[in-house]
């Protein structure tokens, strides 16, 4: 019989340098949801954060094209770094019209500082290297004193915006989780806030402090084996089953007291709380456990330094800096404490230590009369326990 061979002419042509599906999304932490090892993850994403540069390096994605400046100058971001130092290519084109025009699963390459989108188009770009971003952070270290002076003047318009709710607590709403003179842990998805809740793992189980997620920080919590009280935020990144986990919601709104995540929860059947502030979503968890008469506020994952405040994308952060201070000393900030201390003994030298106690206190026991009778007293109750499963077996 003849075997007749035909040509797949369905399968695209290979283009120049690394090929792999795109996945587009102007939203990082969205796009990382679906990325897989290998895509081309495609973003718009104006100085790379920290968070979004581990979320994406996780991902093993084969390159990252960005349509917007990876480092714009304004500070020294660290989230290109660590792609590179991952091995992944990122390359910047300035294309504003590049997400419409890619098609989510198709094969593009990425050659040098050229991407390929079909075998016939192609645009060009800046491919990062270890040089150019050094000279790129050097020269965004330089700026800093600005940057610090437009966080002082944001830090007077919150204090003119949100005295009252800051300093007397006014606008507060009333929720059914209770705080009053117990521990209190906020969550947040930021820097190492997964090893850092590892660590918190004996402190969770022993004060079984109200657990708070803060958007996505209440996956974290469920990730890590923990069931959240509370969750607040503008519900942007919290999944829908912790949103219906039997959680207390506490929608984040606007000051006028529009609030885009009100719907969703809505439409999930749980009635939410809404607490209209100025800030951030940490900000309000820690103003509702201070308000709600919390003893100690434990935070993981939360903003504390400049290159924090502007990382997160917000004018300055001075909301952050100032309910710190407002929150005064119940605040704890876990943050690096799973770097803190890292134990040096290894599990083979645990067990081997045990071993030489136990043949320490053999020949303790062996040395005295009293010992030796004793040492036989266990033989012989280890002969019965054998011989009874033996019985049992046979």
């Amino acid at each position: 019989m003849a075997i007749r061979l035909t040509r797949d002419t369905t399968r695209e042509p290979a283009l120049p340098g690394t090929n792999g599906p795109v996945r587009v999304d102007r939203r990082t932490k969205d796009l990382t949801k679906r990325l897989r090892p290998g895509d081309i993850a495609v973003i718009d994403h104006v100085d790379i954060d920290r968070v979004s540069g581990e979320a994406l390096v996780a991902r093993r994605p084969a390159a990252v094209v960005n349509a917007s400046p990876s480092t714009s100058g304004r500070y020294p971001n660290v989230g290109p770094r660590i792609i590179l130092d991952a091995g992944i290519p990122l390359l910047d084109v300035d294309d504003e019209e590049l997400l419409g025009r890619l098609k989510e699963g198709t094969t593009v390459g990425v050659d040098g500082d050229t991407l390929h989108v079909s075998a016939d188009d192609t645009i060009s770009g800046h491919l990062w290297d270890d040089e150019a971003l050094a000279l790129a952070m050097e020269a965004a270290r330089a700026g800093l004193s600005q940057q610090l002076e437009d966080f002082a003047n944001n830090t007077m318009e919150y204090i003119t915006q949100e005295r009252d709710l800051l300093f007397d607590g006014v606008g507060v709403p009333e929720i059914s989780t209770s705080m009053q003179d117990r521990h209190v842990l906020i969550v947040v998805r930021g820097y190492h806030y997964k090893e850092d809740l590892a660590a918190l793992r004996h402190y969770i189980r022993e004060y079984k402090p109200v657990l708070i997620g803060v958007d996505g920080g209440a996956d974290a919590l469920v990730e890590a084996g923990h069931r959240p009280d509370l969750i607040v935020g503008d519900m942007d990144s919290v999944s829908d089953a912790v949103l219906t986990s039997g959680a207390e919601v506490v929608v984040h709104a606007y000051r006028s007291g529009r609030a885009p995540g009100e719907a969703r929860v809505e439409a999930l059947g749980v009635t939410p709380v809404v607490f209209p502030a100025t800030g951030t979503s940490e900000d309000i968890a820690m103003l509702l456990a201070d308000d709600k008469g919390a003893s100690l506020i434990v935070a993981v994952g939360t903003h504390a330094t400049l290159v924090e405040f502007l990382d997160k994308g917000r004018a300055g952060m001075s909301s952050t800096f100032l309910t710190r201070l407002r929150v005064g000393s119940k605040l704890i900030d876990a943050k690096g404490v799973s770097r803190l201390y890292r134990t040096r003994i290894s599990s083979w030298s645990l067990i081997g230590l045990g071993i030489v106690c136990l043949i320490s206190l053999f020949v303790a026991l062996w040395a005295t009369p009293t010992g030796q009778a004793t040492l036989q007293l266990l033989g012989a109750r280890w002969d019965d326990l054998w011989a009874l499963v033996e019985g049992l077996i046979t």
